[in-house]
Parts: C-alpha cells; sequence; structure tokens
C-alpha cells in the first residue's frame, strides 16, 4: 500500500494546489439538490486532476468521486474521493477546507489522506501503520471526562421542510461537554480528532466521500470511530461518531438520551 499512499498524499497536494489558486475567482457556483448544497467549478477541477493522478499511476482502479461518480470495475478497490470537502467555505473564501482521498479494498479502508492546503498540513494512514501529520506521529488526545472535552459536529444540507435533530442532540452536547465547534469540513474534523484538538466529532447525512479518509486516520491514531449504535462504521452507512476512545461511550449515550 506504499504506493498507493503516495500517489495519494501526491494527488491531494496537487489538488490542494489547484484550490489555492482559484480560491477568490470566478468559480461559477451553484447548488446541486438544496440551496445549501453547492458546488463550483473548483470542485470538479480539482476531481478531474485527481482522477488523473490516481489513473496514471493505478489505470485498473475504480473510483468514487463525489461530483464524478464511480468509474471502473468496482469489483476490485476503489478510491473513494472528496475533491473540496468544506465547499460552502471555499465559496465564501472562509478558509476552512480540504481534499480528501482514500482507498479500500475487500478488507476494508487501506489508505487515507486530508489535506488542508490553506495550513499546509497533510494528514495520512495506511492500516496498521499508524497515522502521520507532515511525516510525525499522531495521536489521539488523553482526557476520559466527556466534561473535558472539545466536541465537533456538522449538518448536512438540507431543505426548508427537513427535520433539525442535530440541534436537539446538540444541545444535549452542550450540557454535557465543555465546548461545542462547527467547521464545515467532516475530513478535518475527523482529522482533529485524531490529533488531539478535538476529543469528539458526530454527524449524520455522511457520505462515503466525506468520512473515509479521516475515519481510517482516526483509528491509526488511537481513536475509535463507530456509526451511532457503537457498531464498526461502514463508510456508507450515513452516520458516524469519532473520539479519542476515552470519550466514545459517553457520547453514545448522550446521541441516545431522549429526554
Amino acid at each position: 500500500m506504499n504506493h498507493r499512499l503516495r500517489t495519494a498524499e501526491r494527488a491531494s497536494r496537487a489538488a490542494g494546489k489547484l484550490l489555492c489558486d482559484m480560491l477568490g475567482s470566478a468559480l461559477g457556483v451553484r447548488s446541486k439538490d438544496v440551496r445549501s448544497n453547492l458546488v463550483t467549478e473548483a470542485d470538479t477541477a480539482s476531481e478531474r486532476l485527481i482522477r488523473e493522478i490516481l489513473t496514471a499511476d493505478f489505470p485498473g482502479d475504480a473510483i468514487l468521486g463525489e461530483e464524478g461518480g464511480t468509474s471502473g470495475d468496482v469489483r476490485g478497490g476503489r478510491w473513494i474521493v472528496d475533491p473540496l470537502d468544506g465547499t460552502t467555505n471555499y465559496a465564501h473564501g472562509y478558509r476552512c477546507f480540504s481534499v480528501s482521498i482514500a482507498y479500500e479494498s475487500g478488507d476494508g479502508l487501506q489508505v487515507g489522506v486530508v489535506y488542508d492546503p490553506m495550513a499546509d498540513e497533510l494528514f495520512s494512514a495506511a492500516v496498521g501503520a499508524g497515522a502521520q501529520l507532515n511525516g510525525a506521529p499522531l495521536h489521539v488526545s488523553a482526557r476520559s471526562d466527556l466534561r473535558d472535552g472539545l466536541l465537533v459536529t456538522g449538518f448536512p444540507p438540507i431543505g426548508a421542510d427537513d427535520d433539525l435533530d442535530n440541534l436537539r442532540v446538540m444541545g444535549r452536547f452542550m450540557r454535557r461537554a465543555q465546548a461545542i465547534r462547527r467547521d464545515g469540513s467532516a475530513a478535518l474534523d475527523l482529522c482533529y480528532v485524531a490529533a488531539g484538538r478535538f476529543e469528539g466529532f458526530w454527524e449524520a447525512g455522511l457520505h462515503a466521500w466525506d468520512v473515509a479518509a479521516g475515519a481510517l486516520i482516526v483509528s491509526e491514531a488511537g481513536g475509535r470511530v463507530s456509526d451511532y449504535s457503537g457498531a464498526p462504521l461502514r463508510v456508507d452507512c450515513g452516520e458516524l461518531v469519532a473520539s479519542n476512545g476515552l470519550v466514545h461511550d459517553a457520547m453514545l449515550e448522550v446521541l441516545h438520551d431522549r429526554a
């Protein structure tokens, strides 16, 4: 997997440079389905570049991209690509966004890379080999009491009549944790859990490209990742809880507390 990891790192850096070059330009912003679900010309240009790099090194691999869908033979492994995680931030010039690339085989997630081009932070992991930030080892925090924890969450794009259940959940967490943040890039949120900057993250309405790379990075940094029931994560399941492991059960309790 070393070759795939290096290719993913190279592709993420190239895409990150492209995004920085396009930041602040006319982006052709439009909504996909609901008004809050944006796509820009930068999203599509970034994915095109990533696909070119991945295909050049691994022409037989399938690629699932947020903008371009699936290409290639999905019976083997697949790349899972979010060419711009945090599009709404990016479109507004709010500099919290990232590039996320993962590789998944029949044995599960194998490689994960998330690149923050504004901070020049490259988070990476290969299964069984640990997680790194710019080449230095990553590890989750050691805080064991949820009351001392800084948590982060997100909200999926919603329509005018959609349920806002996560607001109620967020209120419960605000009473139990030290503080809550909402940054708008699930991939970076997960990497910040891996780096010990957050103790935990939860969100529903997610897609595989939002979480695949970050979930592996958290796991390889010593954290725990699950669905809302506590079962091992499937990247297509749509919901995720990630933590340093020490506050995970407490987070699940809050999620299921309907009081």
